[in-house]
Order: structure tokens, then sequence, then C-alpha cells
């Protein structure tokens, strides 16, 4: 007998494929039960619907995948970074699909709300004017989110190495341009 781990795990597990398969959209709860082999009802046991689980695979795997590193350097954010697209980069089949669910418990907006206390602690760091800190922390998101679901959108996604000095050369350009024209 299973315990409730294992059939979380197996959820997940089955989900996954059937996710990328054929998309979140055109997947039922029943067709993730079915895959499974366990009943309809199970699957309410442990998440309230298959948004729910689009969320949870992602709260289980990406932290699993960036909590390899000792994020505590000077520079950690960048680190950070690295690990997160290479996480997405290396599960970009799920990825393109989750990023398209719109609407109520979709991800993007849960991928937001795991952004915003990481983007808070950077901004705190480098925002002159406080003032603006829920701006700052909602810009910075929403900029990487879309850059996010681009990159992983490409046909031919590139590397994450080469997407992450994109993100450095389009920052630097900004910042290069911010301070010649205030200067």
């Amino acid at each position: 007998m299973m315990d409730k781990k294992e059939k979380q795990n197996k959820l997940m597990e089955k989900a996954l494929k059937l996710f990328t398969e054929k998309g979140v959209n055109n997947t039922s709860i029943q067709d993730i039960a079915d895959e499974a082999g366990v009943g309809k009802g199970t699957f309410y046991l442990y998440f309230k619907d298959k948004y729910d689980l689009v969320n949870w695979i992602f709260d289980v795997e990406f932290f699993q995948a960036v909590h390899v590193r000792d994020y505590n350097l000077p520079n950690w954010s960048w680190r950070f970074l690295e690990d997160s697209c290479q996480y997405f980069y290396e599960n970009q089949s799920f990825y393109r699909k989750a990023l398209q669910i719109e609407g109520q418990n979709s991800f993007v907006e849960h991928f937001r709300e795991t952004l915003k206390p990481l983007l808070k602690m950077v901004v705190k760091n480098i925002l002159a004017d406080p003032q603006y800190e829920e701006f700052c922390i909602n810009f910075y998101s929403d900029a990487f989110i879309a850059a996010l679901e681009r990159w992983l959108s490409e046909k031919e996604c590139t590397e994450p190495e080469l997407f992450i000095k994109m993100l450095q050369s389009s920052i630097g350009a900004l910042i290069k341009y911010v301070e010649t024209d205030n200067g």
C-alpha cells in the first residue's frame, strides 16, 4: 500500500508525463488518476485541481534543483538565476506548457509570488528610494517572467549560459544608459 508521499509522487510523475505530452489544458484529472492507477477522489485528497498540481510540481522540483549551492555568497542572485535557468532549460517541455496557463491558479502567478521574496532581498540592497520597493519588485518579476517565457518558447531554446549573458548584457546596457543620461 502506498503512503501519502508515494501517492503524491506517483501523481506528480504521471501528470508531468501527460502535461508534457498533451499540455495542461488537454489533460483531465481523470487522465492523471487513471495513469497513476488511483481513483479521481484520491487526486482530490492531495490537490485542489490540476493547476494546484502544476504549482506543487514546481515547488518540489524547483527547490530541490536550486538548493544545491550556498547562496550566502557574493553574487548569490546571479548564481541563483543561473541554477534557476538551468532547471527551466532542462524541463522546458513542461514549462512551455505551464507558462501558457491563464487565470486563477496560473503557474505565472504562482511563480511571480515565489520570486517576490527573493527580489525583495535584492531590491533592498540596490534601491535608493524604498518607497518604490513594491513597484521595483513587480517590474523585475514581470521582466524576468516575460524574458523566461520568450526564451523557453523559442524553437531552438539557447543554452542557459547564453541566456544569462544576454540578461546581464541587457541590464548592463540599461545601467550604462541611465548613468550616462543622468550624468
